[in-house]
């Protein structure tokens, strides 16, 4: 039983063992406790009051990040003297290092140091490292003449300190807020569900002022002004997130989520090899209110993967050494389920990678198409890399259709709490995708039949304006909404308590492995469409190819994507938590279990 446990238990010991309503009012029942380890009281923590914080928190540091990562490899071809490859080599190269330290944030976050501290050491890495950036360009970079080896070194491990401390950030701040609502209570667990909405909404608005106002003086050789505000943004964040820390609550870290993947693992095997069957025999599980031995919640056994549930089976050979458990012998029901939990979220989580895929298009195929169209209004240019920012516009708009028009008209006509399920709304984001790749594909052949060829006047762009390509932005960013909202609320609320963080990550993971998967494509159908006489799809110049090919089989490639999906979803199984006693609700383990 942990801290927060017994401190409920006494107070109820002291209000006589009866009603438990002041109980309930005055702590929350997720187990959650204050900075200094006392269980969380209900109206002195958390709610609102602390996600507000931490939503402007994630708007800044990503208005931060984004003032960096938006214009680098112009940074790198202008003022670093990279060529084009090259550039785009180190852009890639650093992006995805953001994305695998997204893992290492977690498993620090997961396993030993709590999210609030994990924040708040990525946070300050970030902004040490965009004051480095900033200092480094504004005495040496910008000066005439190429940079030293030992600037070029300086200059690469600041923004690579950009990426350690944005890349192990980011998959914590997002469950942190949701760690700020309490889900056995009703009013709080829509609050949560709704915070997740809004943390996505968020990180759009942030990245809105890079792409457009940072973008444009960074664009026009004030780099040195870019760095700098985007450093005392980071630095407003990381003081706003700090002055919050009386109202936080806290989960404590339950140790390495590996090794206990492994125990079960290790466990079942050594029964397997022993003959040992699950059916029919007890399985282990300490005894307590609802809570683990390492403090998070108790998971009720399934009958899913029971190869695994050999792990928890009692057995005097293999359970008791020098009469004590051996984890690497004997999981309880929890671990064993945790375990369990990984393997099915594995199939869901593979399918979201070709929809980051189709995502990432926005900032490459998207912005070449934009390119070879009519980019003019009047006098005024449209930088074709500026039209995501009706992706950000749509997103906006769409997380308050879902919210307040959406959800609560499919709630009323299903008779439930909630209009879709997660796994729903990521199914649904998928079809949006398709549609948007539908949308790019049909906008992209009647563009190559106003080419420069039947144009001559056009000067190597089409006669058709960039604002064709409105409804593909649009439904990328209704998708968006859908699914990796979808998956933010999924991920966090499927995961093991000990992996909440992990869970988070697995959103960005995503996103990596779409800009790999995604640059592999395009590498293949350039050489596979390439002839002696014919560019292929993707050539230099877009009029001589077919881009529009390409994203037909990008919705091509979704709608089979989808199938696979919804195959998935249908064969997923939601985890159950139990609840703690204190919750009023108790929940038995199934009868083929014992507790000690």
């Amino acid at each position: 039983m942990n801290f927060a446990s017994a401190m409920k238990l006494l107070t109820r010991f002291r209000a006589g063992g009866g009603d438990c309503k002041e109980e309930e009012e005055v702590f929350t029942e997720d187990g959650s406790v204050d900075r200094r380890g006392r269980p969380a009281v209900r109206g002195k923590s958390g709610t609102w009051s602390a996600g507000v914080l931490i939503l402007v928190n994630q708007g800044l540091a990503t208005l931060a990040f984004f003032g960096v990562g938006v214009n680098l490899v112009l940074f790198l071809t202008r003022v670093m003297g990279e060529d084009n490859a090259t550039a785009a080599n180190s852009v890639s190269k650093w992006t995805g290092t953001v994305y695998i330290f997204s893992l290492l944030g977690a498993f620090l976050s997961d396993s030993y140091w709590g999210r609030y501290v994990t924040c708040a050491v990525f946070q300050a890495i970030f902004v040490v490292g965009l004051a480095l950036l900033s200092l480094t360009t504004h005495l040496f970079l910008l000066k005439p003449g190429p940079p030293s080896p030992f600037q070029t070194k300086v200059f690469y491990l600041s923004i690579y300190m950009v990426a350690l401390g944005n890349g192990g950030y980011q998959p914590n701040i997002a469950t942190f807020g949701a760690d700020q609502f309490d889900e056995d209570d009703l009013n709080e667990g829509l609050s949560k569900i709704a915070f997740f909405s809004y943390f996505y909404l968020a990180l759009n608005l942030g990245s809105l002022f890079s792409n457009t106002i940072l973008s444009y003086y960074e664009d026009k050789g004030m780099w040195a002004l870019g760095f700098w505000v985007s450093t005392g943004s980071a630095a407003a964040a990381l003081l706003l997130f700090l002055v919050g820390t009386p109202r936080y609550r806290h989960f404590e870290p339950q140790g390495n989520p590996l090794s206990r993947f492994c125990q079960v693992l290790v466990a079942a095997a050594r029964k397997w090899k022993d003959g040992e069957e699950a059916e029919g025999q007890e399985l282990f599980e300490y005894s307590g209110d609802g809570v683990s031995e390492d403090g998070g919640r108790k998971i009720l056994h399934t009958y899913g993967f029971r190869f695994l549930d050999r792990a928890a089976v009692v057995t005097e050979k293999n359970a008791l050494i020098d009469g004590t458990v051996s984890p690497w012998r004997l999981c309880t029901v929890t671990q064993v389920e945790e375990a369990k939990c990984i393997l099915r979220l594995l199939p869901i989580w593979l399918c979201t990678i070709l929809y980051s895929v189709v995502y990432t298009q926005m900032a490459s195929l998207f912005v070449e198409q934009g390119a070879a169209m009519y980019t003019a209004v009047r006098d005024f240019h449209i930088p074709p890399a500026s039209m995501s920012s009706f992706d950000i516009l749509g997103v906006a708009v769409f997380i308050f259709a879902y919210r307040h028009i959406i959800d609560p008209g499919l709630a009323r006509l299903t008779r439930k709490p909630r209009g879709l399920t997660e796994l729903q709304r990521m199914g649904v984001g998928l079809v949006i995708a398709v549609l948007a790749m539908v949308a790019a594909g049909t906008v992209e052949r009647f563009r190559l039949k106003h080419a420069l060829s039947e144009c001559p006047s056009c000067d190597g762009s089409s006669t058709m304006s960039i604002f064709w390509q409105l409804p593909q932005y649009v439904l990328i960013g209704a998708s968006e909404v859908f699914m990796y909202v979808g998956q933010l609320e999924f991920f966090n609320g499927q995961a093991p308590d000990g992996l909440k963080s992990f869970g988070s990550a697995l959103c960005m993971t995503s996103i990596s492995l779409g800009n790999y998967v995604s640059s592999l494509l395009v590498t293949m159908v350039t050489k596979l469409s390439e002839r002696r006489d014919v560019p292929g799809w993707i050539p230099r110049d877009l009029n001589l190819g077919h881009l529009d090919r390409f994203y037909f089989l990008l919705a091509t490639l979704t709608v089979a994507d989808l199938v696979v999906y919804v195959a998935c979803a249908k064969w997923y199984k939601y985890v159950e938590f139990q609840r703690k006693l204190s919750s009023k609700i108790h929940c038995e383990f199934p009868h083929d279990s014992i507790q000690v």
